[in-house]
This record gives C-alpha cells, structure tokens and sequence, in this order.
C-alpha cells in the first residue's frame, strides 16, 4: 500500500505544479494531518479538534462530545483528495469515512469551521503569495439558468486562459446532487446578484474558484503567525491551510480560527492563475528559494 501510494503522489498528474524546497526530513514530518495538529498544539496555534482512526466505531465518541459539522480526510493525501465536509448526519459520516479510507486506511475526523478558506504559502520571512478558495459558484442574472450560468463562467475561464490549472466548473451527478439539497436543478434561475454554490469543496477538480489576496489587507499577526507556522516546521516554504470565520482581514485572536495542515510541496501554480485578483510576479521569491542547496528534494 505505502510503495502504491508513494508513486501515485510522486506521480507527473500529482506533482506537476508542486514545489520542492524542503529536505525529506521536514517533508516526512509534515506529510500526516496528525503531525501538524500535534505541532499546532505544542505552539498553542488555533487548530480544529481531532482524532485519527482505524476502525469507524470509534468516531461515534467523538461526535458525542463534539458535535457536528465535522470532515473526514485521509491521514496521508493532499489536493483535498479523499476530503468529505460539512458532515452533519451519521449516514453522512459513514458514507465520507468509506470514500476516504480508499485513499489512505487511516483516517482523520475533525471539528468543521464554516468561514473563508486560504492557502497561504510562506517562508520563515515573507509571505510569498495568499489565495482564497472558494467551491464552485454561479452569480445570478434574473434571466438565465445555472445551466447557462455555467457556461458562461466557463467561457471566461477558457479566454482567460486558466484551464488546466483552474478547471472549468463541471455538470456531474455531484453538482446536480449537492444543487438538489437546496431544491435547485441546473434549469433553476437565481434572481440577480444571487450566488450559488454548485459543490461543498475548494478543490480545483470541480471546479473551485481561487482568488488573490492584497497582503496589506491582511491583520498584522496573523501575517506574523504564518511566518512562524513555518519556522515551526523547520521548513523553508510551506502552504499553510487555514480556514477564518470572519476572513484574513481580522486578527485570529477576535475570531475562530483553524489551521487545517501544512503542505511541504505545495502546488504553488495554483497562486499563478487567479479566477479575481491581481496575477502576482512570484519570480523574486521562487529565485532567493532556488538558491537554497537541498540534496534530497526529490526523495520521496
């Protein structure tokens, strides 16, 4: 199982896009979501309670005593693969716990913060580049159909030129589902200015939406916050998973606040594509960063 995982995510589909500055020594202490809850733990970093298990009988205790929504993830993975959020049922939760443990068998349940999801992707010194994502979502007219909706956002995705990286919002049996729980179908026009969300992840694969964040909106210590995050990790880039309830902008300490897990090779390419905001010029970052000499970068 380890050998099958570790060349799937060496894999050219996986990795094409990730970064490689970290030795194997930080990457090996960052790779589990159990290792970066630990970390936040011991550095008092606002993080989601959890819980890593084998066996699905034990998640039953955990909700007992911390509620719903929660997530189900796999211990091991990355591009939310295997991710299943908000939970808010036990058939749900069954159902979650079975697609993720086809990623990984051992698997992670944690509280769920409903909020502003970023990636925020930092050195020790400097954060080089802060993204919001967000799932995939029409904007309303008065006139046209989400179906409609649909294709014109993804005309505007093709001029603008973000596909593949960015992908083009997708009509399956998940988006017609998650659109019926809201008693909406693909024929539903939404009134004027009115946003609908088309799936429940941020996840480029169906079609997420990322959008660039002005680092000089964003509140002092939380700036100062990622930086450390890193160097907590020894690391010398990372992506910083975190989710706000109120957005980037207000200090975690006024606010709930989670950091989710830390990427050692995160898929930076993502940050060069935004669907809003300014297309940054990284290359003075990505140059000081191609300095470093790390002789096992490319060890799995």
């Amino acid at each position: 199982m380890r050998k099958l995982k570790a060349a799937l995510y060496r894999s050219d589909r996986y990795m094409h896009g990730c970064t490689s500055y970290n030795t194997l020594e930080v990457r090996k202490g960052c790779r589990s979501k159990a290792q970066a809850r630990a970390v936040f733990a011991a550095n008092h970093v606002p993080h989601a309670r959890g819980m890593v298990f084998l066996l699905p009988r034990k998640v039953r205790g955990f909700v007992k005593a911390h509620g719903f929504p929660v997530v189900v993830k796999p211990n091991v993975s990355g591009y939310s693969r295997g991710s299943y959020f908000p939970i808010g049922s036990f058939p749900e939760l069954w159902r979650g716990i079975l697609l993720a443990k086809a990623w990984w068998p051992t698997t992670v349940i944690e509280q769920y913060l409903a909020g502003a999801n970023y990636r925020v992707l930092a050195t020790g010194d400097r954060l080089v580049s802060v993204i919001r994502r967000y799932p995939p979502f029409v904007t309303g007219n008065g006139k046209d159909s989400i179906d409609a909706l649909i294709d014109a956002e993804n005309r505007i995705r093709a001029r603008m030129k973000l596909h593949p990286v960015i992908f083009p919002i997708s009509k399956s049996k998940l988006v017609t589902a998650h659109l019926k729980r809201r008693n909406l179908t693909l024929d539903s026009v939404p009134a004027k200015d009115e946003r609908v969300e088309l799936f429940h992840r941020v996840a480029l694969a169906p079609g997420g939406i990322v959008e660039t964040i002005d680092q000089q909106t964003i509140a002092a210590d939380n700036a100062a916050l990622f930086k450390d995050v890193v160097r907590m990790f020894n690391a010398n880039l990372l992506g910083i998973d975190v989710i706000f309830e109120h957005g980037i902008e207000v200090s975690h300490r006024q606010q709930k606040c989670i950091f989710i897990e830390v990427n050692s090779r995160p898929y930076a390419k993502m940050h060069h594509f935004p669907r809003y905001g300014k297309v940054e010029d990284l290359s003075a970052a990505y140059a000081e960063l191609d300095r470093l000499d790390i002789p096992d970068k490319d060890i799995f």
